[in-house]
């Protein structure tokens, strides 16, 4: 099972190489989903509210059905289980995004971190990291993480 996903992971990143845009686009999401996920297990609870936050930010960002969602964000977690780096997706993100598109995710990453209404040192750090590695500039970072808290405290 281990092989298979790391297969289908390795595809899918390989995917954003040139082959046609539903196979690209399925690989930027998985990479997305992914980094979501790893700024959710960083302060280690993620639990039930957090994935429904999760799985509500990927089905409305990425337009998909709730199974679509659900399958995006089993695959992401699975992923994020067995990576031992961000950098094999962040790489592929910053390739491959707009300077708006990759503050859209550094944006939906802060909200995954103030998801229970809290943010972990842990979480805030590994959002500074992969915007750092997303080449997002600090300052819309912090503009980003400022909307997050107080669309949280709402």
């Amino acid at each position: 099972m281990i092989k298979t996903l790391v297969e289908k992971i390795s595809q899918a990143v390989q995917a954003t190489e040139g082959q046609h845009d539903e196979t690209r686009e399925d690989a930027l999401r998985l990479c997305t989903a992914v980094l979501m996920v790893e700024v959710a297990r960083a302060d280690y609870d993620f639990d039930e509210s957090e994935f429904k936050l999760l799985l509500d930010l990927i089905k409305t960002h990425f337009a998909l059905s709730g199974e679509d969602a659900m399958e995006l964000a089993n695959a992401a977690t699975e992923a994020a289980e067995d990576s031992v780096s961000l950098h094999q997706f962040t790489q592929r993100l910053h390739k491959h995004l707009s300077e708006g598109e990759k503050a859209e995710i550094v944006s939906l990453l802060w909200q995954v971190a103030y998801a229970d209404g809290y943010l972990d040192k842990f979480e805030d750090s590994i959002v500074l990291k992969i915007s750092d590695l997303l080449y997002v500039s600090r300052g819309k970072v912090m503009q980003l993480k400022h909307d997050a808290r107080l669309a949280q405290s709402a």
